[in-house]
């Protein structure tokens, strides 16, 4: 192996096959040669391909028939090869998911830059992806508190819908554990606006939280009170 892209030609005509395996293996790319979709398939569950170079008229199995199939198992690369195969033939290619087509025989220089394109472009789109998120999962005290959701999930699946205050509480409490806030910091980070939220004091809605997450609410572990500053998320519960 050389360490270059990993690319699986699909073509059922030996000369064609061995051909452009050769070529491509002189550009520097790993190769592997199939002659139809089960051998593809067959060498896809040792070795997933950076990209997939597939000849579109084939006996057993047409090439549309294994885009198809190919796309609903993995996001990988494909470039068709299209020797008598029509415009509507590659129009549904593409809208398949194939990523672009050349006509066959085809000029192997061209070819070695049709690859070399659609790799650069997934490797732009795979940087340009957004991150995952960590997680949007908090365990707060006894509970999980869902972020995506608004609620809080017990270990058996049990639910508790938070009203808009209690989330924007659990999720300022969440975003800085450890980090005494203070009530005047609560009630920016909860959104004063929200009159649902401060109808009453915020030591009101935390005592309603604590009776949610805590296990004694009346000696709290989790939210802590510290006198005269504010409250504190303490996530081990010391």
């Amino acid at each position: 192996m050389n360490g270059g892209p990993h690319i699986v030609v699909v073509d059922d005509e030996p000369a064609a096959r061995d051909m452009v395996g050769d070529y491509l293996k002189m550009h520097g790319f790993e190769v592997t040669l199939c002659d139809g979709g089960a051998s593809l398939r067959k060498s896809m569950v040792d070795r997933q391909p950076d990209l997939i170079v597939l000849d579109l008229n084939m006996p057993e199995e047409d090439g549309l028939s294994i885009v198809r199939d190919l796309k609903a198992r993995a996001p990988v690369p494909i470039i068709m090869l299209t020797a008598t195969a029509s415009l509507i033939d590659r129009v549904v290619g593409l809208e398949l998911g194939a990523d672009d087509y050349i006509p066959k025989p085809c000029e192997l220089r061209e070819l070695v830059a049709r690859i070399r394109s659609v790799l650069r472009r997934g490797a732009a789109a795979q940087a340009q992806a957004p991150a995952e998120p960590v997680t949007t999962r908090v365990r707060i005290g006894t509970k999980w508190f869902d972020v995506d959701t608004h609620r809080l999930r017990d270990e058996n699946g049990g639910e508790q819908v938070l009203t808009k205050s209690e989330y924007a509480l659990l999720r300022a409490f969440s975003d800085n554990p450890k980090r005494v806030l203070s009530r005047d910091r609560l009630l920016d980070l909860a959104d004063a606006r929200d009159p649902d939220a401060f109808d009453r004091s915020i030591d009101v809605r935390i005592n309603r939280i604590r009776k949610k997450i805590e296990p004694d609410p009346g000696h709290p572990r989790y939210i802590k009170t510290v006198r005269g500053l504010g409250y504190v998320f303490r996530p081990d519960g010391d």
